[in-house]
């Protein structure tokens, strides 16, 4: 009985690493494209006070639960808070550089697609910014926040009358839990570690940031959340890499009618013996 092996269909490699030079330079068109477009968005500082009382009412209508409670809780101690006023000052920037670059090195499918996310994210929050310019909770009297960066330390931004350097008014939606979620989804979706889904502790960490720093209002981070979810609907997934399997044995078995003329031919030879 003879045996041979045929190997099964194997998927598509996944796609060839883009070229380096042009990913730096893209992504960082990017990054300047944003902060750029954030600029045209500064001096609307009556408009954007404004549609501050808008949201805080809204928040209020929707009984969705105070910004205060948030903040009390890192208020417990001048570490924590300073901690807290840290994170919000210098992870956001550096964990999505290190996310796609890790992407780039070891997922270059996965990749391709997070940038496209980040793009398609950061464009659809630009235009939201210049559409509707909102200051954040630390700036609203009516809140009864305070701005912790600037009593406790330390602080990136500078009066909102003289900052040439940021737009205070880009409240919604918050990039930094936007950024943050998609991070952990990539992850999420580009690892197999059965413990992958402890990175949705990083955009929740930001969460509790972003609010109890008095920076950005829970609409901000819905809204965030919305746009990603309108974003991964639009951009399919990348597939998982599967993997190889090994050949499969395939039987070539005798029909019947070879078999009886194999006996008939045995017969005949022991008939001729006798």
């Amino acid at each position: 009985m003879n045996a041979r092996s045929v190997p099964e269909e194997v998927r598509p490699d996944a796609p060839a690493r883009p070229p380096l030079v042009r990913e730096l330079l893209l992504v960082s068109g990017l990054f300047l494209a944003y902060e750029f477009g954030r600029q045209l968005a500064t001096g609307h500082t009556a408009e954007a006070l404004r549609n501050a009382h808008h949201v805080w009412d809204w928040e209020r209508f929707l009984r969705l639960p105070d910004e205060s409670t948030v903040q009390s809780l890192l208020l417990h101690g001048d570490t924590l808070i300073h901690v807290a006023n840290t994170y919000y000052a210098t992870v956001h920037f550096p964990a999505t550089v290190a996310f796609l670059a890790w992407l780039y090195l070891h997922r270059p499918a996965h990749y391709l697609w997070a940038r496209r996310i980040l793009a398609a994210l950061t464009g659809a929050a630009l235009v939201l910014h210049l559409l509707f310019p909102l200051a954040p909770p630390r700036m609203l009297g009516a809140t009864g926040l305070i701005d912790t960066a600037r009593v406790f330390g330390p602080s990136v931004y500078g009066p909102p009358k003289t900052d040439q350097v940021s737009n205070q008014f880009a409240a919604m939606p918050s990039l930094h839990f936007g950024w943050a979620l998609t991070v952990a989804v990539g992850l999420i979706m580009a690892t197999r570690s059965q413990w992958r889904r402890l990175w949705l502790l990083y955009p929740l960490t930001t969460l509790t940031v972003i609010v109890g720093t008095a920076n950005h209002y829970w609409l901000d981070v819905l809204v965030a959340a919305a746009l990603l979810g309108l974003a991964l609907t639009v951009l399919r997934l990348p597939h998982r890499p599967r993997r190889t399997l090994a050949p499969r044995p395939v039987h070539h078995h005798r029909r019947p009618e070879s078999r009886r003329r194999a006996t008939a031919e045995r017969r005949e030879l022991v008939g001729a013996d006798r």
